[in-house]
């Protein structure tokens, strides 16, 4: 086999990693905001789509950790395409989780469509929002291969963190005067917990965009400058 055949080989299968990366991120986002219009809106069958869909991000995951070890068996690729398949196959396990939790989202919603309607369901609308701009912001960070961007996103996750905590608190205080309405108040908690993780995964995305561009592990940098900071006092 002569080297160009080989070249053309090794970017049909780097296109096609890219593709399956980028087609598993778009339905692990659409999974999530429909089981979010699920709860908000009180929607039965959109809470059993996401439950029913949810093997497809599963599927896609295997690919991709197929065809990442495909390339690394078949071309060894060095700097930045090993940076490329390596991040790959970790966003992918990424967006699995991302799926997962979008499915308990739904499992929880499927659960309080049953019962009468819960006002502070609103609460949970603002704790997404904020989560799903985080996840985009991580997919455009790997896509553009920017650095900057993904490092970002852990200062912006804090504010995702302190909101999640008032709506854990404010959730909790109306648990003890619930009138029958604990267990909803308990899934919405859960929700909660579930949005605030999604944050945390894309995080980890924008961490390993930030490996893909630079070739620099930031991911326990902070617990370093924490280090640095006590030794110094």
């Amino acid at each position: 086999m002569n080297s160009q055949h080989i070249f053309r080989d090794f970017d049909k299968a780097i296109d096609a990693l890219k593709h399956e990366v980028l087609t598993m991120a778009s339905l692990a986002r659409q999974n999530l905001e429909r089981a979010m219009r699920s709860l908000l809106e009180r929607d039965i069958d959109l809470a059993r789509s996401v439950i029913a869909d949810d093997s497809d991000v599963d599927d896609l995951e295997r690919k991709i950790d197929q065809t990442g070890m495909d390339i690394l068996v078949r071309f060894h690729p060095m700097a930045s395409d090993l940076r490329l398949v390596v991040t790959s196959m970790k966003m992918a396990h990424n967006l699995e989780r991302i799926s997962d939790h979008a499915v308990n989202i739904a499992k929880r919603s499927k659960k309080m469509c049953k019962s009468l309607p819960l006002e502070e369901s609103s609460l949970a609308e603002p704790l997404y929002s904020l989560a799903d701009k985080l996840l985009r912001e991580a997919l455009m960070a790997y896509t553009d291969s920017n650095a900057e961007l993904g490092e970002g996103l852990k200062a912006k996750d804090k504010e995702l963190d302190k909101l999640h905590k008032q709506m854990i608190a404010s959730l909790s205080s109306r648990l003890e005067a619930a009138d029958g309405r604990s267990e909803n108040l308990l899934h919405l908690i859960f929700v909660a917990r579930s949005i605030e993780r999604i944050g945390d995964l894309a995080v980890n995305i924008g961490e390993d965009a930030v490996f893909l561009g630079e070739a620099r592990d930031i991911r326990h940098e902070h617990r370093k400058n924490s280090s640095s900071s006590e030794s110094s006092v």
